[in-house]
């Protein structure tokens, strides 16, 4: 199953953290990540593998973000990240950032499930 492109798969997980330094030393140390320094073109995001296989992010809070703790999100592949942002609300969940373009990557909204639960949609590019 290829998780980029298969409806439903969770694809992707992602650390928001203040500190991504000290995370990334703390994971690559705990679970033999092997973590990208920062690109300068994506600010402070850093990206985890195992072996050839891109596992995680890494990165800081977004400027404006409201306050939180440190914590994993998660990405589940969707075949139309605007549909399912649509559908999501249609079922009593909300859209917490609508759906946006990620250059390179895709087509992505943040939802929260009618119990609370926020998670990430993502219809990723054939490039």
């Amino acid at each position: 199953m290829d998780v980029y492109k298969t409806h439903g798969a969770f694809s992707w997980s992602e650390l928001t953290t203040p500190d991504p330094a000290a995370a990334a030393a703390f994971y690559g140390a705990l679970l033999g990540w092997a973590v990208k320094d920062p690109d300068p073109n994506m600010g402070d995001y850093r990206v985890a593998s195992v072996g050839e296989d891109m596992v995680a992010g890494i990165c800081a809070p977004f400027p404006g973000a409201p306050p939180a703790p440190p914590h994993w999100g998660v990405y589940i592949t969707v075949d139309d990240a605007d549909a399912s942002a649509e559908k999501c609300t249609a079922l009593g969940g909300k859209v917490l950032v609508p759906p946006m373009d990620v250059p390179t990557v895709g087509r992505m909204a943040v939802l929260q499930d009618p119990q609370g639960a926020v998670f990430s949609v993502m219809t990723y590019s054939d490039g």
